[in-house]
């Protein structure tokens, strides 16, 4: 096709294509946008060595705003045109990607809709869903009944019993916004989806861990105090996202280069920070780890098994489902994983520095880093197996 208007396309990457939508001010989609996305669709259905392509707006504020109905009036052939340039994106053997920053309406809304990725994901978002906000904090809350309240009770201190079950409520309840992009890198995930999947959990969290939270604690009899709780989330959780946001919007208005370059800059500073918040965790519980090794092993025991069981759950989940492995991989693993920075502060809050709930956060801390190599190294591992199914399924179809 000729040079389009209505955006441009970078081929500079082998068999990727990256389309950015450029149309002043907000990405409205007129007549020439349709016409141009179909000479493009033909152009990737003609070029077989294209495997991937990416859709993105050069506008931060609109991805796509929606269809100019007046300038579509006046060519009302194009409604038709656009509906078949739908169904082969739908059904390209290409895999589509839109990567969304601002909104996306009305016509915006159908295209993401027959992006792959967009398709390929609700399934693997709606598994982790289910285990990160139901199975895991209710699994947790069970287990610490069972270990804690009973099997190990005897060798425990009585006092720090609920406290210490309150800590792995607190730490179940919280799915993991950090390392799981690390896991995720680390068995070959697809970025894009562990990012809506971290987002979009950041965004429950907001309202839901302190009725979770509050809920299950007051399911075992522990009360706790919902100012406290509401000002944790607001403290390790609303601020930080408010700020992050401020930052983002200014980098970003001195454009998208210089946005990247401060993003790779920030990198290494945002490690350190994550390193040192761990040293000061183990700083703080450093004296009870070492003089309490038996209860650390014990507290260790339901910690770990949640871990494996819903780390296998979201895995055979997805599996049943037909998600691909590259997004089944970091679900299972979003699904394990914890979010210990704001466990052990609240718990902190809570309970105080020195309490049962405070040192059955870390324990999680000092387990979960071998822990999630070793469900990394199983997700890799089987990942022959995970696909073997699908292959099954599509002979039987």
């Amino acid at each position: 096709m000729s040079d389009p208007s209505q955006f441009e396309i970078d081929r500079t990457y082998t068999g990727r294509w990256t389309v950015t939508f450029s149309n002043p001010p907000i990405n409205m989609f007129v007549p020439a946008t349709i016409v141009e996305m179909g000479s493009l669709m033909a152009d990737l259905e003609a070029d077989l060595s294209v495997k991937v392509v990416v859709f993105q707006s050069a506008n931060p504020d609109f991805f796509i705003a929606h269809l100019d109905v007046a300038r579509a009036a006046e060519q009302p052939e194009v409604l038709g045109l656009w509906r078949d340039v739908v169904l082969r994106l739908s059904s390209t053997p290409v895999v589509s990607i839109a990567k969304v920053r601002g909104r996306a309406r009305g016509i915006g809304n159908e295209f993401l809709l027959a992006c792959a990725q967009v398709k390929s994901q609700w399934r693997g978002i709606g598994v982790t869903l289910f285990v990160n906000w139901f199975v895991k904090p209710c699994s947790m809350a069970l287990l610490g009944w069972i270990f804690i309240r009973h099997v190990f009770a005897p060798w425990l201190p009585a006092d720090q019993l609920d406290s210490y079950i309150a800590g792995l409520i607190l730490l179940a309840a919280a799915p993991c916004t950090a390392m799981v992009f690390v896991w995720s890198q680390l068995c070959k995930g697809d970025p894009y989806f562990t990012l809506s999947q971290v987002a979009l959990n950041d965004s429950i969290m907001i309202v839901a861990f302190a009725p979770l939270v509050a809920l299950l604690l007051g399911l075992s009899v522990i009360t706790v105090p919902w100012d406290t709780l509401i000002a944790s989330v607001g403290l390790y959780i609303v601020v930080p996202v408010i700020m992050a946001q401020l930052v983002r919007k200014r980098l970003l208005a001195k454009g998208e280069a210089y946005f990247q370059r401060a993003v790779a800059q920030l990198g290494p500073y945002s490690i350190c920070a994550l390193l040192a918040t761990l040293v000061l965790l183990f700083a703080f519980q450093g004296q009870a780890i070492v003089r309490e090794p038996l209860v650390i092993a014990m507290l260790a025991v339901p910690i770990l098994i949640q871990v494996f069981f819903n780390s296998g759950l979201a895995y055979m989940l997805n599996r049943k489902l037909g998600v691909a492995h590259c997004v089944a991989g970091p679900s299972s693993l979003i699904g394990a994983s914890n979010f210990f920075e704001l466990a052990v502060a609240t718990a902190i809050s809570l309970f105080g520095f020195r309490s049962g709930a405070a040192l059955a956060t870390v324990v999680g801390v000092l387990i979960e880093v071998p822990v999630m190599l070793l469900v990394v190294s199983v997700v890799n591992r089987s990942q022959h197996w995970y696909e073997a199914g699908d292959s099954r399924k599509e002979q039987k179809s």
